[in-house]
Formats: structure tokens, sequence, C-alpha cells
């Protein structure tokens, strides 16, 4: 998946020298590869901010299903 291109700023980054030379050897975009590490990064921290958040509804919700079951459960084919 592409995102649209914003505006980018210099950043210093320390980085293991042997995977450096690696990735190097390999002509990976560093600064391309370091985005999505980043964005993969965030969107997991995204998820678990959410989990936590909702932690109490998300559990309120499972204990209403496990005292009368799911609300349509006569018409699920399975």
């Amino acid at each position: 998946m592409r995102v649209q291109s914003a505006p980018k700023k210099p950043t210093n980054l320390s980085l293991d020298q042997g995977l450096l030379r690696e990735a190097r050897s390999f002509g990976v975009n560093l600064s391309q590869a370091a985005e999505a590490g980043v964005r993969q990064a965030v969107q997991e921290a995204k998820a678990a901010a959410w989990k936590r958040e909702n932690a109490k509804a998300l559990e309120s919700s499972n204990e209403w299903v496990d005292q009368h079951g799911l609300p349509l459960e006569k018409f699920r084919p399975f």
C-alpha cells in the first residue's frame, strides 16, 4: 500500500553496523525502509493503545455475550 507522499524531515538514526552494511549491499533504500518500519511501529502502538482504552467496554461486551449468547445467534447458518 503506497501512502501519499508528505513533506520529509531529515533525521539522524543509529543503526547496527552489520545491518547497515548488508542493507547497502542489497541496495535497500534506508529512508524508505526506516519509514516503513516506523509506520508499522506506530500502527502497532495505536492498536495497543486502542485495546487499553477500550478494555472495559470489550470486557463488558464479552460478559454480556457469555451470559446471554449472541443477539442474532438463531439466524447463524453455521
